[in-house]
């Protein structure tokens, strides 16, 4: 059955790809509570993984790194924020909790809490994405990814 369904559905999936500007493969690993704030030029690899109830907004793009010590795709904890034009790419540990900024490329694992902006993102405070999370769901849902350790910081 699932061989006369997928060609309809993945054709359809293209179709709203384009017409919405927003790239998510239907294989990507996403957490209950994913909410986008506002539709248009979204970008997300396959192999990213997105914790429970991040926020992404327009203009965000989860990248793939094919070479090099970061070679990947990102990975998002619970409750990440991701703000208008903000670029995450190669093998990247987004904390729990976290902001990215505006425009922000992160080129560097971000720790719990912390609210990031700049390119290359730095550290601006440790206040993170309270306020910024939109249509929470129950909190005990969680991913359950446990990162090796965050390198780079």
């Amino acid at each position: 059955m699932q061989y006369t369904l997928y060609p309809p559905f993945k054709l359809l999936l293209l179709r709203y790809r384009y017409k919405y500007g927003i790239a998510i493969p239907e294989y990507t690993r996403i957490g209950p509570g994913f909410f986008i704030n506002r539709f248009g030029n979204i970008m997300v690899n396959g192999d990213a993984i997105i914790g429970a109830n991040c926020n992404i907004t327009h203009g965000a793009m989860l990248g793939q790194m094919n070479r090099g010590p970061k070679q990947g795709s990102p990975i998002l904890g619970d409750g990440v924020f991701l703000a208008a034009g903000c670029k995450v790419i190669g093998r990247i540990y987004i904390g729990s909790r976290a902001a990215v900024g505006a425009n922000a490329v992160v080129t560097k694992d971000v720790p719990d809490d912390a609210a990031v902006g700049g390119i290359p993102a730095k550290i601006l405070s440790m206040n993170g994405s309270e306020g910024y999370i939109n249509r929470r769901v129950d909190s005990d849902c969680r991913t359950g990814y446990q990162p090796d350790g965050l390198s780079n910081r």
